[in-house]
């Protein structure tokens, strides 16, 4: 099953997991002007980023949305990143974050996991209903792919609908959280773990042990290290003896290089270095719980 593969690539290689929401405005003026297409431009740029972590960090974060904006050159370098991640070795997941149901939830599920967008983790929102969830788990089951489901996000507009009280108790995040619990038990890794894991922003720590206690053998995708204001404090405790989850930074890595006099000719070496950093800060805090 893919959680076992990742939950076995986190113990090898730590909880990092690279984002690559690539914007033409992180890539150096030089490599833009020494390609003639943004397909080019973006793959060689997120390329250069993979080949520099692939043997620290277990897996990729992939945000559509970035290629999409570009048109057929912005998904084609989405299609060559997905395939270079895999076959490589890593494990790619899909940012795209689908939400619907029926035939189209269907039509999403072969899109993203067959065919020339193929990845092997997809994110779910599911906050039209668990409905839109189902057309999805064939692939779990069969496939071998696996899904992170939104459950508690960091932005400041989460607190519209996930905060709010059901009954004048549960918080609807919570309701979710339960959801997937349920849903999740159905496709049990050997890890411990299951296929199906849940998004949870690392800026709460006020939250994180609740949330880990509750969920239990759902593994997690944290995002909010780093650009977004969390560290290795924030997402410690969302983890299970430094296993049960993976933190995703985007910016934090791969515009690391702009920190430097020196970066565009290191760029490598300073997103190597981002990588290591992030990976080691979070190790010493989950070395102290």
């Amino acid at each position: 099953m893919i959680i076992d593969r990742l939950y076995e690539e986190v113990e090898r290689k730590g909880n990092v997991c690279v984002g690559l929401d690539t914007s033409l405005e992180y890539i150096p003026s030089t490599m833009k002007n020494s390609y003639h297409s943004v397909d080019d431009v973006l793959f060689y740029f997120n390329k250069r980023i993979i080949d520099a972590t692939i043997d620290i960090v277990p897996c990729y974060k992939v945000q559509i949305a970035f290629y999409e904006a570009h048109g057929l050159n912005g998904m084609l370098a989405y299609k060559k990143t997905l395939d270079y991640i895999r076959n490589r070795g890593a494990i790619a997941i899909a940012d795209i974050k689908r939400g619907d149901i029926s035939s189209t939830a269907k039509a999403y599920a072969k899109a993203h996991f067959e065919g020339d967008f193929e990845s092997d983790i997809i994110t779910l929102n599911p906050y039209m209903g668990f409905d839109s969830v189902v057309p999805y788990l064939d692939y779990v089951k069969n496939k071998e792919k696996g899904l992170f489901i939104l459950l508690r996000t960091s932005n400041e507009g989460a607190k519209d609908i996930q905060y709010l009280n059901i009954d004048g108790k549960e918080k609807v995040y919570n309701y979710v959280g339960d959801k997937i619990k349920d849903i999740a038990s159905k496709h049990m890794g050997k890890c411990g773990y299951s296929s199906i894991g849940a998004v949870v922003g690392g800026t709460h720590l006020e939250e994180a042990d609740e949330i880990r206690d509750r969920l239990g053998n759902i593994f997690f995708l944290i995002p909010g290290y780093g650009a977004q204001g969390g560290s290795g404090s924030d997402v410690a405790s969302y983890l299970e003896n430094g296993n049960g989850g993976v933190v995703n930074s985007s910016r934090g890595i791969i515009t690391s290089y702009k920190k430097y006099e020196d970066g565009i000719e290191k760029l490598d070496y300073y997103v190597r270095k981002a990588a290591l950093d992030m990976k080691e800060d979070i190790l010493s805090e989950t070395k102290t719980m």
